[in-house]
């Protein structure tokens, strides 16, 4: 599904979007992940959370989620102008009131989804998704070839998402029922509103670029930011959502035992960050090459910010498995900490980035509050949840080591050979082969089967 939205997207922008539609897209789509990092309250984890029977509580966690959703769009409806003025698209109103009405959506799928993650029902999840994808993208490219512009992505996105509530619904039957308890209300606010909140400024750290860069720049360089930010997503989309599926709820599992949650966190970390790796090494030193050939000439000014996303995306995988693990065993504070803080030193380092340097400079902006800043205050917030640094260092450590190794191989081979698509298959294929032996002796702590992995569990 992944490489189909790929896929879209490629024809989307080759032959129908320019960077200004694009530009308007990104505007609509992140305030869309803004109002759906906290459309529930966070009480819907608790569905996957909490001990005991969750039917028992369902009707209410329903019930909230389904309220703040509406007052959410309603004050978004009645915003629209104002927001899209303020981001530097006034356009982009009429595509933000209908794009958002996914959030009422969102909202009442919450319960059944929460079930089906409890039970590790994936399959039916895939079943879901898949269903979604074929319509959302069905109706994107039908619009897209009428000339409905960015509008495209929004009628698409609510047909997508009434199918995944009904599909939601079919798979979890008898979850969407309303009802109401004053004590379990109180008790899942208490528990969900620090998540929300921590939620709300995680998305605003991954969104808050697109705003400044629409606020600070021309819509131009929006158009060709959101696309750099869209492939530097890739193995995000790939590899960490699929890990995030099962990562909240394998990690609430092993809650109760320390030693078995610092050596799972490891063996997680270590197979997302094996998996990213060559991707975005391959997207970071082809960046040029890969646009040019994939989305056409037009698209060019977007690779010189890809680079530096790349080095985000890496990151963000790392934070955003370390996101889950923390909430798991209840470290919801340290995370509105350490989201807060990121978004506080974020914004200024992005609005100087796009001063002096475009879409460049906010690309860099990124990069350095999240490896100098926030990288290390995340460390200790694992290390004070039992954590330690050699964990995750052991996780890492040959991943890196054959990413730089693969660099090197693919450098070489791109001024030896060229850009011609050929020679990108070549240096593709080299660079992965190198980066495949350079890992090999990993094998046995991602399996769990080495002498270390086996020691961590016991040293509990």
């Amino acid at each position: 599904m992944r490489l189909g939205n790929f896929a879209t997207g490629i024809v989307l922008a080759r032959f129908f979007l320019g960077p200004e539609a694009w530009g308007v897209y990104g505007i609509a789509q992140t305030v869309l992940l803004v109002l759906l990092s906290a459309n529930e309250l966070g009480v819907s984890l608790a569905i996957v959370r909490w001990e005991g029977d969750p039917r028992r509580f369902a009707p209410t966690v329903l019930t909230l989620s389904a309220v703040s959703s509406g007052l959410l769009y309603a004050a978004l409806f009645a915003s629209a102008p104002a927001v899209a003025e303020v981001l530097g698209s006034p356009e982009a109103s009429g595509v933000l009131r209908v794009m958002c009405l996914c959030v009422v959506l969102d909202g009442l799928s919450q319960v059944p989804a929460g079930f089906l993650t409890r039970e590790f029902a994936q399959g039916r999840r895939m079943a879901i998704d898949g269903l979604n994808f074929v319509l959302s993208t069905a109706v994107t490219l039908l619009l897209a070839v009428e000339g409905w512009g960015a509008m495209s992505f929004a009628v698409g996105s609510v047909v997508g998402n009434v199918a995944a509530l009904a599909g939601c619904c079919l798979a979890a039957p008898g979850t969407l029922k309303f009802g109401w308890d004053r004590e379990q209300a109180r008790a899942l606010l208490r528990f969900g509103l620090p998540l929300a909140g921590a939620s709300m400024l995680a998305l605003g750290v991954v969104n808050v670029d697109t705003m400044v860069v629409g606020a600070s720049l021309d819509q131009l360089a929006l158009g060709f930011y959101v696309l750099a930010f869209n492939i530097s997503g890739w193995p995000v989309r790939i590899i960490s959502e699929a890990a995030r599926r099962v990562s909240f709820a394998g990690f609430s599992r092993l809650a109760a035992s320390p030693a078995a949650l610092a050596s799972g966190f490891g063996r997680a970390l270590g197979v997302v960050v094996t998996g990213t790796v060559p991707l975005c090494v391959l997207l970071a030193v082809l960046a040029g090459p890969i646009v040019d050939l994939v989305y056409g000439d037009r698209w060019g000014p977007a690779a010189a910010a890809l680079p530096w996303l790349m080095a985000l995306g890496l990151v963000r995988i790392g934070c955003e498995l370390a996101y889950d693990c923390l909430v798991a065993v209840g470290r919801r504070r340290s995370l509105i900490g350490v989201q807060g803080l990121w978004l506080v030193l974020l914004v200024p380092a992005l609005l100087i980035g796009a001063r002096s340097g475009g879409i460049v400079g906010v690309a860099q902006g990124h990069v350095v509050v999240a490896c100098g800043i926030v990288v290390p205050v995340f460390l200790t917030a694992l290390h004070r949840a039992g954590i330690r640094l050699g964990t995750v260092g052991r996780a890492c450590a040959w991943p890196l080591l054959g990413g730089a190794a693969m660099t090197l191989v693919v450098l070489g081979l791109e001024r030896l050979l060229g850009d011609g698509v050929l020679a990108l298959l070549a240096t593709g294929a080299a660079g992965l082969l190198c980066y495949a032996l350079c890992v090999l002796p990993s094998r046995a702590f991602l399996r769990g089967s080495g002498p270390k992995a086996a020691a961590e569990p016991a040293a509990g």
